[in-house]
């Protein structure tokens, strides 16, 4: 393992998941400017966080599709369009069947 690589500054740290109002304390490098009073009336530095164990869906069980793209809709509209053509073409079929069975008996 490589020497003086790791950083060496660790410190007592909270992260606070605000949409879940969940919070933890452990250590860290993580920078931070904000301060917050913990449990033990002791001042730390505050991590503020998006999402945790608390608010994750792995965590939760809760099942969210989270499309900021639009991935999910262009799937579902390319999947619409084949299936489209898969009808007009199964369409298509049936026509030309029918019209070569009237040929078939015209001409019989």
């Amino acid at each position: 393992m490589k020497s003086s690589i790791h950083p060496t500054n660790y410190r007592l740290v909270v992260f606070s998941d605000e949409v879940a109002g969940f919070s933890f304390l452990t250590r860290s490098t993580a920078p931070t400017k904000d301060t917050v009073k913990w449990e033990d009336n002791k001042e730390y530095p505050l991590v503020k966080v998006h999402i945790s164990s608390a608010s994750h869906p792995f965590f939760t069980g809760e099942e969210k599709i989270i499309d900021t793209e639009g991935r999910v809709d262009r799937f579902k509209a390319r999947f619409a369009k084949a299936e489209e053509r898969k009808a007009a073409l199964a369409n298509k079929a049936k026509k030309q069947k029918t019209e070569q069975a009237k040929k078939a008996d015209k001409s019989a």
